[in-house]
């Protein structure tokens, strides 16, 4: 989750070819010291910086100067400027209000300057592939010479032939072998660090020295070849989410001046009409205007089935049409399409190391150490001893083969970043690695009810003046105070007015007061619409008429409606004029979703609702929820979850990212639904749903419990082939080959089984 009052923004650098990080643990070290940076990381495997920064006290010109201080190139800075000044906090959402009972919600926010303007073009995506490309290939070759070399050498030894070719063939399969190692080594320790890198390079360099040139150029070309395979895989992971930007066409066919002109997608403007004909893709997201077609939208929500659109619906670019031809009014520049979000957020989650990968770092320097240390007393005493060096040596650096940590180090970014493109591919945005990780440990769901777990779609059912009066009247009055509110029971009263074509009347001086009502005045007088918790504690509970109201309210509430009073207010006091209700109807699949979650393993489902109790326990009993709590205010929303975290080990909140922003920042992994049209959501929330998919919940934490167990096997693989092939050095001895071998084997290994979540379904 981003935080509060910061910005963030990400550096694109080389990829370096060595298995190690310590120079990358050493410019975290560096960045956090700086002083406004409050969260950074590093990894030159993937060649991302990731740094969340105040920007009211460093720049990212700073940041940027403090990198190549250290003689670093950075290819591409993305992320807010100094001239954005203005837009860095867009990462927090304001004050908002959650009125399940006839109010307003107001929260705002909007996608960080850093995602609007990281993925703005086409170019930048493709440049950075194209250059991975490139350094991957550049790796692939030299690895090729080094088994040329390697080869080559041991020919040459076999057959006799010429001692400065046996050792010319050596000579290249040492440098190219060892050149990215090599780098990085010596990287880590110019910055104080040692790390594999070293340890695989003293112990090639080792071998050399005792005449075992063939062992030492194995262990180097087993290395780099494990290197190029951990490469493919981060960059397989990455290349899932790049691909969406091939999905959005080039130009768009735009309306202008009576006649389709294509258009660049960058130059089309928001107020733009657009053309979009059967089997094209849609170019930019917007509105339809006119038409009526079913889009396939799987490459951005993960929906199985198109959906149809009509006027009034929201499109998405890189989603394709399969009926008619659409004009849709543009709603999004390029740079802010849901497609570019999504993109940046997947790219910013991979920077964001999970939490056992952050104590894998912490390891693996005192490891290494420990492991040199292990190998100078398996020289030091046999030799003291009276044993012959030259075997003593070599034992030794069998020894340090198989006791590096590599398949360790590596275990857990092939999975988690696996697991995060897997979740992109699906229409699942991991806001980073720790929130894949969380969701493994998940026994407890609280479910927000509107919206959520009902379709959202409230209905106005019944609008009934306290005198029989003309309830159009009424309705229309309701109206012009409720337009100015974005509560689903506002839109309902809004949207039945219109329907009615209903003349609203002008309102002034709007007021909310959260969790409960609104207020505003209409033609001379105040008009107060909320529930009875609102007119006791905002009007005093002096209203005439109020015993009558509530009367009316239980009753439309045993009936399973949500129900407002409509409370007039002038010079000569308050009187309840009318009351309101509406309905909502179960999402279609809730009842599975919750069956699903129990045969995940889910202890405990909860709902959380601002909604009167009659509704919320008719919802619950429908859907099979095990603990309701009804007419909570957002406060109290976020006490509850606050209590089910403390019964339970991990805490899944599931709303719609506006309403219930306090509560999924308080629990341990906040989802929230309708991420593609919701700008607040993309902030506030752990994991975002990028279509309104309900069944997507069990997918999150299926996902995150089939991480979990392919760590727990990477872990048994890297940890298992280290104490077998230890074990075995010290009991009896093996050759350095074997040893080389079965270390970048269990490398490549855990490596492969990280990459099998790319395909993983729930």
């Amino acid at each position: 989750m981003t935080l509060a009052g910061a910005s963030r923004c990400t550096f694109t650098v080389e990829r370096r070819g060595g298995r190690g990080d310590g120079a990358a643990r050493s410019l975290e070290e560096a960045l956090a010291d700086l002083a406004g940076v409050r969260e950074a990381s590093v990894s030159f495997r993937t060649g991302r910086i990731a740094v969340t920064y105040d920007p009211d006290v460093v720049s990212r010109d700073g940041i940027e100067r403090t990198i190549r201080a250290r003689g670093i190139e950075v290819r591409e800075a993305r992320g807010p400027s100094p001239a954005d000044a203005e837009a860095v906090d867009a990462s927090a959402p304001t004050d908002g209000a959650d009125v399940d009972a006839g109010g307003v919600d107001a929260a705002a926010g909007g996608v960080d300057a850093a995602a609007v303007e990281s993925a703005s073009g086409d170019a930048d995506a493709e440049g950075d592939g194209a250059s991975s490309r490139r350094s991957l290939r550049r790796e692939a070759a030299f690895v090729a010479v080094t088994l040329a070399g390697m080869v080559g050498g041991l020919a040459a030894g076999w057959f006799g032939w010429p001692t400065p070719v046996l050792w010319a063939c050596y000579a290249f399969a040492y440098a190219f072998g060892g050149w990215y190692g090599l780098r990085g080594a010596l990287e880590a320790l110019r910055h104080g660090a040692v790390d594999i890198d070293l340890l695989m390079i003293v112990a090639a360099a080792g071998a050399l020295s005792i005449g075992a040139p063939f062992e030492g150029a194995m262990l180097l070309f087993l290395f780099s070849l494990s290197n190029v395979l951990q490469h493919y895989a981060i960059g397989r992971s990455r290349r899932a989410i790049r691909s969406l930007v091939s999905m959005r066409p080039e130009t768009a066919l735009v309306r202008r001046d009576g006649e389709e002109v294509a258009v660049p997608v960058d130059e089309v403007a928001v107020g733009d009409v657009f053309v979009v004909g059967p089997g094209d893709r849609v170019p930019l997201d917007g509105v339809v205007a006119s038409g009526e077609s079913s889009v396939d939208q799987s490459s951005l929500t993960g929906e199985s089935m198109p959906v149809a659109k009509s006027p009034g619906d929201e499109v998405f670019g890189g989603t394709i049409v399969e009926g008619g031809s659409l004009e849709v009014t543009v709603t999004r520049r390029a740079r802010e399409s849901a497609i570019a979000r999504l993109i940046d957020m997947v790219e910013h989650a991979q920077g964001r190391k999970a939490p056992t990968q952050r104590l894998i770092d912490r390891f693996e320097q005192p490891y290494v150490l420990a492991v040199f240390a292990m190998t100078a007393l398996a020289v030091a005493v046999p030799t003291v001893l009276g044993e012959p060096f030259d075997p003593t040596f070599y034992r030794a650096m069998t020894l340090m083969v198989a006791a590096s940590p590599c398949a360790v180090v590596i275990s857990t970014p092939a999975a988690v970043l696996s697991a995060i493109a897997s979740g992109g591919r699906q229409g699942v945005l991991f806001k980073g690695g720790e929130h894949v990780e969380t969701a493994a440990t998940v026994s407890a769901v609280a479910f927000d009810k509107t919206g959520t777990l009902t379709e959202g779609n409230t209905r106005l059912t019944d609008v009934r003046p306290r005198d029989d009066s003309d309830a159009d009247a009424l309705l229309a009055d309701v109206a012009a105070v409720q337009r100015r509110s974005e509560h689903h029971l506002a839109r309902a009263t809004v949207d039945a007015a219109a329907e009615r074509g209903l003349s609203v009347p002008d309102a002034s001086d709007f007021r909310a007061v959260a969790g409960k009502g609104v207020r505003a005045t209409v033609d001379g007088y105040t008009l107060h619409v909320g529930n009875r918790s609102y007119v006791e504690t905002v009007l005093g509970g002096d209203v005439d008429g109020l015993d009558e109201g509530v009367d009316a309210l239980a009753s439309l509430e045993a009936d399973g409606k949500t129900s407002v009073l409509a409370v007039a207010e002038d010079d000569e006091g308050a009187r309840v004029v009318g009351w309101l209700a509406y309905t909502d109807t179960v999402r279609e699949g809730a009842a599975d979703v919750v069956a699903r979650l129990r045969e995940l393993g889910v202890e405990h489902v909860v709902m959380l609702t601002g909604d009167n109790e009659r509704v919320a326990a008719r919802i619950a009993e429908s859907v099979g929820i095990d603990e309701v709590h009804a007419a909570l205010l957002p406060a109290e929303k976020v006490e509850r979850v606050e209590g089910l975290v403390e019964r339970y080990d991990g805490v899944a909140m599931v709303g719609d990212g506006v309403n219930d922003a306090p509560a999924l920042a308080t629990a341990s992994l906040g989802v929230a639904m309708g991420g593609a049209g919701t700008d607040v959501a993309l902030e506030t929330a752990d994991v975002v749903l990028m279509g309104d998919d309900l069944a997507k919940i069990p997918y999150v934490l299926g996902l995150g419990r089939k991480t979990r167990r392919v760590l727990l096997s990477n872990f048994a693989i890297a940890f298992g082939a280290i104490a077998v092939m230890v074990s075995t050095i010290l009991l009896g001895g093996i050759p350095l080959p074997l040893a080389v071998v079965g270390h970048e084997g269990s490398t490549v290994l855990v490596s492969l089984n990280g990459l099998r979540l790319l395909g993983y379904r729930e």
